[in-house]
């Protein structure tokens, strides 16, 4: 497993040089920096301009700056923001904020996903089925902001209640200075937010997938050899049903991300959400580029462990290089 896990990594690095390559591409086509500062009142002097388009090596053909952008990030350097913003440092902060989020989402959509969908299989077609198959559908339908507002008016109404902000609904507590279990009025919401935007659709692939097991001929000698239905699900049904939810929960990391954003505007947590809208909406291309770039490689480290923990829950798929 150990030299599957190295071949792996080693596709990677050409995986990411393209990836780098169409985003730096997309990304400088996109528009131009200059033009915010071009369409001032009264506008700069067009010497000024110029001035600042060579400091930012926007004189340069664009593809003489990737390379050069690419030669910077063996060194750690992301390239020079055009409003004076640490990338790196931004990065790193910013990336803590948003990770608190989404891990967090992602282990309670991932438990409740697999609790939820396994008592779907089991019930097939029957009440409680039914039932949290209508929950599981009118949760996929709700766009992410419009239950992240619903929640903020929802929490609003419980502080005047109890009369004190115990829910908040604006900041994500470290600007404050909160720290351990003070964050929790903080994190509620957003997390509440993202569970239900991924364990919904989540629940229906452990569902179809845990039918298809228990529909199998391993689980009908498992049966036939004294072990319960319970034993059989949990000893035996279980892995392989989780193997295509391993997938799913690494393919959909990108619109978990896209999630955490929208979440992230409307709560206003200062993540890598607000960092990327900041960014486009300045046309600060390195730091467009060091946050794609950042996704990319986590979007890919993430669909290798799938393919390694597929060794784990089944022990007949064997990985070689």
């Amino acid at each position: 497993m150990w030299r599957y896990a190295v071949k792996r990594l080693l596709v990677t690095i050409p995986m990411l040089l393209i990836a780098s390559f169409v985003m730096f591409m997309m990304v400088s086509l996109s528009g131009d920096p200059m033009s915010r500062f071009r369409d001032t009142d009264p506008p700069p002097p067009e010497a000024s301009i110029k001035a600042m388009e060579h400091d930012f090596g926007l004189d340069q053909p664009v593809l003489l700056r990737y390379f050069k952008w690419l030669l910077g990030l063996f060194t750690g350097n992301f390239g020079q923001s055009m409003y004076n913003v640490d990338i790196s440092h931004e990065l790193g902060a910013r990336l803590i904020i948003t990770l608190r989020l989404v891990v967090l989402a992602v282990v309670i959509a991932a438990i409740l996903a697999i609790i939820v969908g396994i008592v779907s299989a089991l019930k097939q077609y029957g009440k409680l089925d039914m039932t949290l198959s209508a929950i599981i559908f009118i949760a996929m339908a709700l766009p992410v902001f419009w239950i992240a507002i619903l929640l903020k008016q929802a929490a609003v109404e419980f502080n005047k209640t109890v009369g004190h902000t115990a829910l908040y609904t604006i900041g994500d507590g470290t600007s404050s200075g909160v720290t351990g279990f003070g964050l929790f009025g903080y994190i509620l919401l957003p997390i509440v937010v993202l569970v239900v935007n991924i364990f919904a659709s989540w629940s229906r692939y452990v569902r179809a997938s845990m039918i298809e097991v228990l529909q199998s001929d391993y689980m009908r000698l498992a049966r036939a050899k004294g072990l319960s239905k319970a034993q059989a699900v949990i000893r035996h049904g279980l892995r392989n049903a989780l193997l295509p939810f391993v997938t799913v929960v690494a393919m959909d990391f990108a619109s978990l991300i896209s999630g955490a954003v929208v979440t992230e505007t409307v709560f206003q947590w200062r993540g890598m959400g607000d960092l990327l809208l900041t960014a486009v909406h300045n046309l600060d291309v390195n730091v467009i580029m060091a946050w794609l770039l950042l996704f990319a490689a986590l979007t890919i480290l993430l669909n290798l462990l799938a393919d390694l923990l597929y060794g784990l829950l089944d022990p007949r798929i064997r990985l070689s290089a």
